[in-house]
C-alpha cells in the first residue's frame, strides 16, 4: 500500500488507549513500504504522544518516511490555507493536502474523515482516505 501518514494514524498506533489503535495496528501489518509523512504532521504526534523518541523512531525504523519540505511548497500551501480558511486547517492538513497532490497514487491515512471529506487536490479532486471502520 502507498500511503502518506496523517497525525491520527500515528496516534492511534503509539498509543494503545486510543479507540483506534487496533485499525491502525492493523493496517501496519500490511504496509510494504515506509508511509510519507512530513514535519508538521511529526510534530502534532509528538505533542499528542508527547515523546518525541517514540515518533523519530518511527522514522529511524522506515515505518514513516519524511518527504516534504514546507519551504519548497510554500506558494502553494499559502494558497491551500486561503482556499480552506473557513475550515482553520492547521500546517499539517495543508502538508498532507499538498503530499496527495505530489503523490496521487497515495491514500491518505487519517481518523479526520470530517475535513478530508471536505478538502480537494489539484482544486477539484477528492482526496483519497483510509479512515477507521465508521468513520466513512
Amino acid at each position: 500500500m502507498k500511503g502518506i501518514a496523517d497525525t491520527g494514524f500515528i496516534v492511534a498506533f503509539g498509543n494503545r488507549d486510543d479507540g483506534h489503535h487496533a485499525w491502525a495496528m492493523e493496517v501496519a501489518r500490511k504496509l510494504t513500504e515506509p508511509l510519507l509523512t512530513c514535519e508538521a504532521v511529526l510534530a502534532e504526534a509528538v505533542s499528542h504522544l508527547r515523546s518525541s523518541t517514540y515518533v523519530l523512531s518511527l522514522v529511524v525504523d522506515e515505518m514513516l518516511q519524511v518527504e516534504f519540505s514546507v519551504a519548497e511548497n510554500m506558494a502553494r500551501l499559502a494558497e491551500l490555507a486561503k482556499r480552506y480558511q473557513d475550515q482553520k486547517p492547521d500546517l499539517a492538513d495543508l502538508c498532507v493536502i499538498r503530499m496527495s497532490e505530489l503523490h496521487p497514487k497515495h491514500i491518505v491515512l487519517t481518523t479526520d474523515h470530517k475535513d478530508f471529506r471536505v478538502y480537494r487536490r489539484n482544486k477539484r479532486e477528492a482526496i483519497p482516505i483510509l479512515c477507521p471502520p465508521g468513520r466513512m
